[in-house]
C-alpha cells in the first residue's frame, strides 16, 4: 500500500512541476495564487516521507545501497534544475526543464533496476 502512495505522489509531483513550467510560459499570473506555491511543497514532502518509509520497510539499507545514493544525487539534480527552470526564461528554462526530466527518468530507471549503472 505504501508503494502505491509513493507512486501516486511521484505522479502528482511530476505533473505539478510540468504544470508550473507550462503555466509560467502561458499564464504566469496564475502562479501567484497560494495553492500553486504551497501545493507542490506538500506533495513533495509526502513523496520524500513515503520514499524514506519504503527504504526502511524494505530493509534496503542493510544491503548494497549504492543505487539509493545515486537516486539521492539525481534528486538533488532534479531539484536544482527545477529551480533554474522556474526562475529563468527562454532557452535556459527549457534546457533546465529537459535536464530535470532526464534526472526524473534516471531516478525511475534506478528505482526499477536497483542499479545506478543500468546503462552499462
Amino acid at each position: 500500500m505504501l508503494k502505491y502512495f509513493h507512486l501516486t505522489f511521484i505522479l502528482l509531483s511530476v505533473l505539478s512541476f510540468v504544470g508550473k513550467v507550462v503555466l509560467s510560459e502561458t499564464h504566469p499570473s496564475i502562479l501567484k495564487q497560494k495553492a500553486f506555491n504551497i501545493g507542490p511543497h506538500i506533495i513533495n514532502t509526502f513523496l520524500l516521507l513515503s520514499g524514506f518509509a519504503l527504504v526502511f520497510q524494505g530493509g534496503w539499507l542493510s544491503t548494497e545501497f549504492g543505487w539509493l545514493i545515486a537516486k539521492m544525487v539525481a534528486l538533488f539534480g532534479y531539484i536544482g534544475l527545477g529551480v533554474v527552470a522556474m526562475r529563468n526564461r527562454g532557452t535556459t528554462r527549457w534546457l533546465a526543464f529537459s535536464g530535470a526530466m532526464a534526472c526524473f527518468v534516471y531516478i525511475g530507471m534506478v528505482a526499477v533496476t536497483k542499479n545506478a549503472f543500468f546503462f552499462f
